[in-house]
């Protein structure tokens, strides 16, 4: 009976201690789907160019709109500190700017018949579906470990490890306002 209290306090250190690798995993697999995502939007971003650069051609008319695709696209590609919670989602933000955009560009190229029967647009517009699906898994990857790292951090005892761990609640990825709303092809036409 003298040991039972040595005994009570081992358990609950381990008991702690797996609490404690249980949230720096979950914190490292919510950074490892964040860096999933980031490796999709780089795919987007280095496929713009080419996508602008073969509309440029047929759309002197929308300069406004490349100018602005190019300037989201620039935004979105600044670097960022990953584990800073504000900035991943200042970081998720301007890609769902730049998603946004390129649906607009998407949509007024649509108005361009010589543009849109393009064979090297048409090619581009294939790739570029394949990594916004891409993007979208990898949304879907981070939201679900973040799921699992913000409640491992906000329920007890984890709220007490969390700085122990270095970690904070994280962010979800959510769609900015505009690409919540209808678009409005009517406006493109």
């Amino acid at each position: 009976m003298d040991n039972l209290p040595w005994i009570i306090v081992i358990v609950v250190l381990v008991l702690l201690y797996f609490w404690y690798a249980s949230i720096v995993s979950k914190r490292n697999r919510a950074r490892e789907a964040l860096s999933g995502i980031d490796v999709q939007l780089k795919k987007r971003s280095n496929l713009i160019p080419n996508i602008l650069t073969v509309a440029k051609r047929f759309m002197e008319h929308e300069k406004e709109l490349l100018t602005g695709v190019t300037e989201l696209r620039t935004h979105a590609d600044t670097d960022y500190d990953a584990s800073d919670p504000d900035a991943v989602k200042e970081h998720l933000q301007a890609a769902s700017a730049l998603a946004s955009g390129m649906g607009r560009l998407m949509v007024a190229v649509e108005a361009y018949p010589d543009l849109k029967s393009d064979e090297t647009m048409l090619q581009a517009q294939r790739t570029y579906n394949e990594v916004e699906a891409q993007i979208a898994a990898a949304r879907r990857f981070y939201n679900a470990a973040v799921t699992q790292l913000n409640n491992s951090i906000e329920i007890f005892p984890g709220s007490l490890l969390a700085g122990l761990a270095k970690a904070r609640v994280m962010p979800f990825y959510e769609a900015d306002e505009g690409s919540k709303g209808p678009v409005d092809a009517s406006a493109f036409l």
